[in-house]
Formats: structure tokens, sequence, C-alpha cells
């Protein structure tokens, strides 16, 4: 069992600052475990000793009758380190630091922080905090926390479920948690972790996750999380969804590639999340959204959509956020089309997303019967019914169909339900008792439905890695030897040498068909058009010119045959805090300005190459866009593949570009590589 698990199995709690005087914080955790019914013991520490709401108090809890699960410590900043070193003495460990003023303060706090740390580490304390509210454990009503939501009666009787929220912000943490209750959702466990001196909200969430009665996860962070722990909580199956704060903060280094400087951390995190499974919530009402979502235990099968509405403007809108969020909207088959053309009035329609119209609230079977045929259509993997301005009576008929369609069939059924709270006062609490995520709007419904399926969509185990790798070139390594590693694991390069004159220069030319490509090859030169290294479709007759004009830079004249035509591709790989990364993207217009990319943490798994090609928003024009010939998507993917085979042990400090990589109708050719290494190597 993990020494976390004390945050919601402790048999005893130590308060460290506890107090009776009224509105103090430290007399709000031992009243909530008092009117909470908490059944283990309540040890208030105070140096004044005597009774505190009942409860005997304790002048340190050296003094207090052992043994002692967790220590809430809510005294002054610089009395912490001494509060710390007594649960180190008294053998506790796990403590909350609720107090501030620690690195969120500045240098002084930062430096009292790592004192503190050191000091409970040294012991074999873990730290929770500092500058947090606490942690719930509703289940065992364990209240570590002077979080105000507790003062509300109506928490007291909350029946807890197997939702876990943990969050850095201890604020916005409870405020969440405050929201979820508001709708319905029952958390069995808030954690707040505040400045994750030592223990992260990622690790909670990891500890939460092996929890049996734990069904899902939300969690809100600040800092950028461990690779292992995220692995280690995909792996755990639990659904999860992240808010992850900063996002338009420029996380990376500058890099020297196109690609480098595109895959930002930001861009690497949310690479990293779709890999394993795990959703990004753009903010909390995204987040709550996704947790309702969880709570059913349907799971789809795909991402095939289909809508049926009693409003034909939600099921538009519902439509294009369905293809916004990469779903698909369902194509119905035609014998369900037709079936539904006997239920559905004239006026309505029989295709995706389906109106049954404002004619079922004189004939509610409408709604029923459809139901039933759209469940039945295997390419149906999950449905969003839409409705508008209902009342009661009319939400009741419609969600109970759901409710049996979503049991028949075993798919998700979610509910967006457009209409103010007054006109059907029950309806969510209907709908959470039926077990059907509700939802105001058709785009959150969508929302949400994208999220059910990005928890649920098969994970691809990641290729084992190469048992004959590569090793990482040296960092004066140059374009014909970084080509010729290329060459070594089965990517394609233009034909070509470097030559020792123009003469040879020229009588290469003539081999290589009258046109050719001059480079300079100059160590630590990587963006040679930029300052006239390069010259393009180079004859024979301007051969011997364009030798001395690119031997002019002082080092060697690269020539090869000029690839032209067929779509650019830029793929680049470099290392990033969570391990290399490879970014792929159309070259041109489409990645500076349209900044069309998108990355994956490596080794790529099993289908991920052609996924990240798919994911290009122009991927349009390698099937042949507009007249233009398609291009090998195969061999495009197979370029993703070699390159991630080649760097995925290259280890920490490097960055490779090609770029670009021209994509032919039968093949792909790498025209430029670069290969440089960065500081933290």
């Amino acid at each position: 069992m993990s020494t976390l698990s004390l945050l919601w199995r402790a048999e005893s709690v130590a308060v460290i600052g506890a107090t009776e005087r009224p509105g103090a914080l430290g007399r709000k955790p031992v009243d909530y475990l008092r009117r909470y019914g908490y059944q283990g013991r309540v040890l208030p520490i105070n140096p004044k000793g005597g009774e505190i709401l009942g409860y005997q108090a304790y002048p340190s809890v050296l003094d207090a009758p052992g043994p002692i699960d967790l220590a809430l410590i809510m005294v002054s900043a610089e009395r912490v380190p001494a509060a710390v070193d007594d649960c180190v003495a008294a053998g506790i460990k796990l403590a909350i630091i609720a107090s501030s003023g620690f690195a969120e303060i500045g240098d002084e706090g930062a430096a009292l922080q790592a004192e503190t740390v050191s000091r409970a580490r040294a012991g074999g304390l873990r730290l929770i905090g500092p500058n947090c509210i606490g942690s719930v454990g509703f289940r065992s009503r364990v209240l570590a926390t002077f979080s105000p939501l507790f003062s509300a009666e109506s928490v007291v009787s909350l029946e807890p479920g197997g939702l876990g929220i943990v969050s850095q912000s201890g604020a916005l943490g409870f405020g969440a948690a405050s929201l979820g209750i508001e709708r319905g959702m029952r958390p069995g466990w808030v954690v707040t972790t505040g400045n994750d001196a030592d223990v992260s909200a990622l690790e909670v969430l990891a500890a939460l996750a092996e929890e049996p009665d734990c069904t899902a996860l939300l969690g809100y962070l600040e800092n950028v999380p461990d690779i292992d722990l995220l692995r280690s909580l995909a792996a755990s199956g639990k659904p999860v969804a992240l808010v992850k704060s900063g996002r338009s903060a420029e996380g990376g280094r500058a890099a020297a590639s196109h690609t480098g400087a595109l895959a930002t951390d930001d861009r690497v995190l949310d690479a990293a999340l779709r890999q394993l499974g795990i959703v990004r919530a753009d903010g909390i009402d995204e987040l709550l959204d996704a947790g309702d979502a969880f709570a059913t235990p349907l799971r789809p099968k795909g991402p095939r959509v289909a809508i049926v509405t009693t409003s034909g403007g939600s099921g538009i809108l519902a439509a294009d956020d369905v293809v916004a969020r990469g779903l698909r909207l369902s194509e119905l088959r035609p014998e369900t089309r037709e079936v539904l053309a006997g239920i559905v009035p004239s006026f309505g329609s029989v295709d995706n997303p389906v109106d049954v119209t404002a004619a079922v609230l004189s004939d509610s079977s409408l709604f029923e019967r459809s139901l039933a045929a759209i469940a039945a259509d295997d390419t149906v993997d999950m449905i969003i019914g839409c409705f508008c301005v209902m009342t009661d009576g009319d939400v009741d008929k419609a969600v109970h169909s759901l409710a049996r369609t979503a049991e028949a069939s075993g798919k998700p059924v979610l509910v967006s339900r457009t209409g103010a709270d007054f006109l059907a006062p029950e309806a969510r609490a209907t709908l959470r008792r039926i077990g059907l995520p509700d939802y105001p709007t058709p785009a959150r419904a969508v929302r949400a439905a994208a999220a059910l399926w990005q928890v649920s969509r098969p994970r691809p185990a990641a290729l084992p890695a190469a048992t004959d790798a590569v090793p990482a070139p040296g960092s004066e390594v140059t374009e014909p030897e970084l080509k010729a590693l290329l060459t070594e694991v089965g990517l394609q390069v233009p034909a070509g040498r470097v030559v020792a004159s123009a003469e040879d220069a020229a009588s290469l030319v003539a081999e290589l068909g009258g046109r050719a490509v001059f480079k300079a090859v100059v160590p630590g030169l990587v963006h040679k058009t930029d300052v006239g290294a390069v010259k393009v479709d180079v004859g024979v007759a301007d051969a011997a010119a364009a030798f001395e004009e690119v031997a002019a830079f002082g080092g060697r004249v690269l020539v090869e045959e000029l690839v032209d035509d067929g779509v650019e591709l830029l793929v680049g790989v470099r290392s990033a805090d969570f391990g290399p990364v490879l970014t792929v993207g159309l070259g041109g217009i489409f990645t500076e300005v349209l900044d069309d990319v998108t990355s994956r943490l490596l080794p790529l798994g099993e289908g991920d190459a052609e996924a990240m090609l798919g994911e290009l928003r122009g991927s349009a024009l390698l099937t042949g866009a507009r007249g233009q010939r398609p291009v090998d998507v195969a061999a495009a993917a197979d370029v993703l593949r070699r390159v991630s085979a080649l760097t995925a042990d290259w280890g920490a400090g490097f960055e490779l570009d090609l770029n670009p990589v021209r994509l032919l109708p039968d093949r792909a050719v790498v025209l430029d590589a670069a290969y440089v290494t960065t500081k933290e190597s």
C-alpha cells in the first residue's frame, strides 16, 4: 500500500497548529473531522495542551500517543521546519504542509522550502505541499483540510463516489469539486498539493489509480509532469483528464531547425497525453464535462457518432463539432435510413444527424423507435441526443428512451439539453440517476464524447527498441556523413557525392542527367539556403561556376541529383524532458504560417506513423487534392518509422532535421538533413 494512501486511509490525524478560537484556520480541520464523523483518532497539537473541541490536545506530536498516520501542519512558515523535525522523530510517514510563505514568495521562501524537504526526506517523511489546502477522503471521512467547502451542511451528507480530483491549486481544486458536487457528481477524494515540493499532484493521481473503488481521475497541474508517472497512470486503465496550465508559454528552448522550434514543450505534452490515452482539458468546465462522461460504465468501440435531435439547428451544430473534435459522423446504413423513413415525419431528416422534429411532443414513440433503429446500426459507436426547450414531462419520456437504448445496445449515450433549468427542474437529477451525461449545448456534449473516445480507444504498444540501434552522430557530423547514416537504415537520399574540383563537378552533373543541386558542406552551417550556400538546378555548362561559388564558403562541395515536384514533408526529432519527440509537418506555408504539424513521443507505436500523417490539416495534398497526383503515403509513413527506430535511443541533447523530405508518387527522398547538439548535452 502506498504511503500516499494515508491521505484517505489514515486511522489517526494530528493537526499541528490546532486551536479552538472561532474563525481561526487551525480550528476548521478539527471541527470537520468531528462533524463529518471521522472514526479515527484526532490529535490536536497546540503548545498550551488542554482540550480543543472535545479532543485532548498535546503540546507536540512527540507528546501525543502513537502511532500517528497523518499530520496536517498549520503553523507559520518559519516554524514549519521544527514541526517537520518533530514528525520525523515521532515516526510519522506523511504530512501535509498547509502553511504558505515558501517558494511561491521568492528566493528566501524557496530556500526555506528546500531545507524543509531535505529534512523530511532524510527522516523518511513524505510531504504534501506546502501552500496547499489539504486533502479529503470522503469514504473514510479523512478531512485534513481547512477548505470552506466543508462549512456547507449539504456536503456533510454527500454520498462518496469513485471520482478522484487532484489539484496543485488548493482553491481551484476545492472550487472545482464544489462545482462538480453542484452538478450531482460524487467525488470520493479531493487532494491539493500546492507547491509540489516533494509529492507531486501526478504522484497522488497515480496512487489513487491503484484504489479499487476509484473509477475516474481529474487533475489540475502547473508543473511539467514526469513521463514515467504519466505512463503509470495510463497503464492503470482508469480514465484520466488533466488541465495543464501555461499552454501559451514558450516551454521549449530555441531550436536550430524548423521542426525543433515547432515542437514546443506544450506541444510535446499534448502528444504524450494523446499517445497515452489521457484527455487534456482546456479548463475546469471541460475537465468536469469529461468527468461526467467518465461516469458512464459504457465505452465506445470507435469514433463514429450518431446524432438524434428534436431540433435541426442543434443537430447541425453537433455535426460540425463532431468533425472539429476528430470524431466521425456515422454514415447510417441504407436499411437503417429506410426504417427511419417510416418513423420520422416527412419534414424531418433520416440522414445523420437524424431530426425527428418537434412531432415527438405529440407522439413520444417516434423518438424511441428512431433510437432503436440507430442503435442497431453497426456503423454507430456513440449516440448524442440533442433537445431544446423541453419541460419535465417531455424530458422524462426522452431520457428514459435514451437510457433503455444505452442499456440494450451497450453504446454510450450523451445528452445535450439546451434550455433553462426552470423549464425542467428535475431533468438533471433524472439524467444523473439514470446514468446519462447531461450537457447544456451540443458543443459540450460532443467534446465530452471525444474525451470518452480518447480514454477508450486501443492504445498500441510501443515498438521495441532495435537491438542493432545505430549510435547518435558526433557533434561535428555534416550532411554527407548524416545521409550515409540515413541510407544505412533504409532511407532514400538523392544520388550524388562530394566533388573535389570543377571538372569533377561537371562530370557528375552529366552523370546525374544534367540537373543537379550544389551545397556547401561546412561544419556548423545548418541553414545553407539562407546564406546562398545552395545552388539549385545547375546544368553541365554552369557546373564550374557553381562549384567555385559554393566552394568559397570554405568547406567541401556536395553535388546531388535534382529531385523536384511532389510534396514536401518536414520530419524532425529533438530530445525533450519526456524523451525524444518526432514532429512531422507539410512544408512551406503549411508549416511556417498554418502551423500544420503533429508530434509523438518515441518510439512510435503501431499505426502512429499513419495516424500522424492523417492528423495534418493539409493531408489531402498527399492523396491528390485538386487534380494533383497522389504521393506515396506508405513511403512517407515508412520514413517516420525508420527515423523513430534510428533515434529512439539517442538520449538527450540533440536535434535531427530532415527538411525537406520529397514525397513522390513512388517513393520518399530525404533531400536535406541536419544534426545539431543542444545545450543540455
